[in-house]
């Protein structure tokens, strides 16, 4: 009887952690499919730059400075494919040169007035809607993987099937503090 009462319980352990084992798969597909839908909302937003550069060359040719450090900034996103700390450092790096060329626009009031201009703006921005949107998706998908990972027991079988910690996607220190200064409004 106590035989069958250890082989009871030890089957019903085996079933748990079979369990457990393929709840840590799905959560680690469901990150690295988080990941790959950040990766194609950056790509379509690194599609629209030489397009926004083309058109900012048309009304600022003399700014070739900016724009120059716009496409290296792009090329050197675009070539990233490292973890999400090495690509929120050159995601940072894009958007302060794209910071930039929209400063431009408020030296040419017919750059600023162009339809092609504002259009590709909006684009860029619905882009970074997007972006958002993925990154939110991505950590919570992080959150959930780590989270059963660092569990116990779930920490148990992680450690014997060498699951790890995803990073979060997170801004740069520097841009975090740019989001979280409040806007300046006069009038």
């Amino acid at each position: 009887m106590v035989i069958w009462i250890g082989l009871g319980i030890a089957v019903l352990a085996g079933i748990y952690a079979i369990w457990l084992y393929n709840r840590l798969v799905a959560y680690r597909q469901r990150t690295r499919e988080a990941w790959s839908d950040i990766l194609v909302q950056m790509q379509r937003r690194y599609d629209l730059i030489p397009n926004l550069v083309e058109t900012v060359k048309g009304y600022a040719a003399h700014e070739k400075t900016t724009l120059d450090e716009v496409v290296a900034a792009r090329n050197a996103a675009v070539a990233q494919t490292g973890t999400p700390d090495e690509q929120a450092t050159a995601e940072a790096t894009l958007n302060g040169a794209l910071a930039h060329v929209f400063a431009l626009s408020e030296n040419y009031p017919d750059l600023k007035a162009s339809a092609n201009f504002q259009d590709l703006q909006h684009e860029l921005s619905d882009s970074e809607n997007r972006i958002q949107s993925a990154r939110r998706h991505y950590n919570g998908s992080v959150k959930a993987l780590n989270t059963a990972i660092e569990s116990f027991p779930g920490n148990i079988v992680a450690g014997l099937f060498h699951f790890t910690p995803e990073p979060f996607f997170e801004l740069e220190a520097g841009t975090a503090a740019e989001v979280e200064r409040p806007v300046g409004v006069s009038f």
